[in-house]
C-alpha cells in the first residue's frame, strides 16, 4: 500500500493516523481496489486481503463499526465484535479508532496531550443529530484541548439535497444557512458538509479544526463515492495512540 493520506495536523507526536484510498489492494471493479467494506457486495475473501495490507500499517487490527448514521459512540478500548456506533474513542497506546466512508464525512481527533483519540462517520443525518458533539463530550477533556482534522468528503459543488436537510440544520443553528446554495434544481440545495461540520464543533468548543477540501465525488482515481457510483468500495479514516517515548536516565 503506497497511496494512503497521513493528516496535516499539530497532533502530539504519539498520536498517529492515516486514511486509505482505493489503491493498492485486490478488489474488481466496481471495488477496484483497496475496499475494506465488507457490506458492499465485494467478495469476502478480497474484503480480507485489503483488511490485512492495511493491518501491516497498524498496530492492531481497527476497532470497525456497524455505522448507521446515529450519534452512538463506542469505547474502542473494551469493544468486542462490531460495535453499533458511528464513533470510536480510545485512551490505550495501539488501540485503533477507525470508521469508512465513500462521501460521508469522516473526523478524526485527539487532545493535546496524546491521551485520547477518537473517529467519527458524519454524513449529514448524523453530523445534523450531533454525533460529533457526542463524540467531544465521550472524549472527557476539555473541548478546548481537543484538535479535529477533517477527511475526505463529497464537495459543496457535488452534494445536492433537499430542503429538509438544510431544515434539519437550521432548526439547531440558522448560521447553517451560510452552508447552503440554491441548486439549478428547483427546490434542491448544493450542501457543505465541511462547512457544517466546522459550525457544529465550534459550538461544541473545538476551534483548532484542520483538513477538508478533498471530495470524493471529483478524484475517482483516490476515492470511493457512493454519489457519483452507486456499487462501490469504502475506504477508512483511522487514528491511534503509540506509547509515549520517555527520555533515559
Amino acid at each position: 500500500m503506497s497511496d494512503v493520506l497521513i493528516p496535516d495536523w499539530p497532533a502530539p507526536a504519539n498520536v498517529r493516523a492515516l486514511v486509505t484510498t482505493r489503491a493498492g489492494g485486490v478488489s474488481q471493479v466496481p471495488y477496484g481496489s483497496l475496499n475494506l467494506g465488507g457490506h458492499v457486495g465485494d467478495l469476502a475473501e478480497a474484503v480480507a486481503e485489503n483488511r490485512g495490507r492495511l493491518r501491516r500499517l497498524l498496530p492492531a487490527e481497527p476497532v470497525w463499526l456497524e455505522q448507521v448514521h446515529g450519534v452512538a459512540v463506542a469505547e474502542a478500548d473494551s469493544a468486542s465484535g462490531l460495535p453499533r456506533a458511528d464513533a470510536s474513542v480510545a485512551r490505550g497506546a495501539g488501540v485503533v479508532c477507525a470508521v469508512m466512508t465513500a462521501d460521508c464525512l469522516p473526523v478524526l481527533f485527539c487532545d493535546d496531550e496524546g491521551e485520547v483519540v477518537a473517529a467519527a462517520h458524519a454524513g449529514w443525518r448524523g453530523l445534523a443529530a450531533g454525533v460529533l458533539e457526542a463524540t467531544v463530550a465521550r472524549m472527557g477533556v476539555a473541548p478546548s484541548n481537543v484538535l479535529a482534522w477533517l477527511g475526505p468528503a463529497i464537495g459543496p459543488a457535488a452534494f445536492e439535497v433537499g430542503g429538509e436537510v438544510r431544515v434539519a440544520f437550521l432548526e439547531s443553528d440558522p448560521a447553517a444557512a451560510d452552508a447552503f446554495v440554491s441548486s439549478a434544481q428547483p427546490g434542491k440545495w448544493l450542501a457543505d458538509l465541511y462547512a457544517l461540520a466546522r459550525l457544529r464543533l465550534i459550538r461544541a468548543g473545538v476551534s483548532r479544526i484542520y483538513g477538508g477540501g478533498e471530495c470524493t465525488y471529483s478524484d475517482s482515481l483516490r476515492f470511493y463515492s457512493y454519489r457519483r457510483d452507486g456499487a462501490t468500495g469504502r475506504f477508512a479514516s483511522l487514528v491511534w495512540r503509540e506509547p509515549s517515548v520517555t527520555a533515559a536516565p
